[in-house]
């Protein structure tokens, strides 16, 4: 199962997503962002970092570069992309899903251990979680607020497209739990078919638990398992 593992200029975190596949029994590929074609691989994963420094807005200018209309159509084919902090920025600004992700409400780099609560185990990369489980992931962002209007919130509610919510260690989703202001506490979200799923917190990062937590690595198994099935 060859994953792509993205890589722009200014990304850092893509040996950590390729360390993190491995560990989880996938073949990861590292691929530039010039690459038009990814019809040889099963899956994606576009990693953080700072792509191009943040310049305009942190993904903007990632999201228009050659990779991300192969990117979409591993998207529109059903395969299994995800997007991790900066990758979830690039996503978005790619249109993978609905919202945006801006500054923090405290404008700052904000880089610590944090909770996330699963709101929709029924995607490649949360179907080894039970919904409601609490995951101990780290966060490293100053644009990881997620905002969406109103009637654009509920729309994706009614889709179950919000994947994960920021929380206490007890699963409570409270605003003392919230690190970045993000409306309705939300860490992560899908697109409709839920193949494709953008997260700010790290799950590569939290792979082994020497590493402070292994609650992540079941997120690139999950994806692995649903490219067996697939086949």
């Amino acid at each position: 199962m060859k994953i792509a593992i993205t890589k722009f200029l200014g990304t850092n975190c893509d040996m950590d997503v390729y360390h993190a596949v491995k560990l989880a029994g996938g073949k990861p590929e590292i691929v530039w962002f010039t690459e038009e074609n990814l019809d040889n691989y099963d899956g994606a994963v576009i990693p953080g970092g700072f792509s191009y420094g943040d310049y305009l807005r942190a993904g903007a200018i990632s999201a228009r570069t050659p990779i991300i209309n192969a990117l979409r159509k591993m998207v529109e084919e059903g395969k299994p992309v995800l997007g991790i902090c900066n990758g979830a920025q690039i996503g978005l600004e790619a249109g993978f899903s609905y919202g945006t992700l801006t500054n923090n409400l405290n404008p700052k780099f904000i880089c610590k251990w944090v909770y996330i609560r699963v709101e929709n185990n029924k995607t490649p990369f949360t179907s080894q979680y039970k919904k409601g489980e609490v995951l101990k992931i780290p966060i490293a962002h100053a644009e990881g607020r997620f905002y969406v209007d109103e009637d654009t919130l509920q729309e994706m509610y009614k889709k179950d497209m919000v994947v994960f919510k920021y929380c206490d260690e007890y699963g409570e989703v409270t605003e003392d739990a919230n690190p970045n202001g993000s409306i309705d506490n939300i860490a992560g979200v899908c697109n409709e078919n839920g193949n494709c799923v953008l997260l700010m917190p790290h799950p590569e990062r939290a792979s082994e638990k020497i590493l402070g937590s292994d609650d992540g690595l079941r997120m690139f198994k999950g994806m692995l398992e649903y490219i067996k099935s697939r086949k």
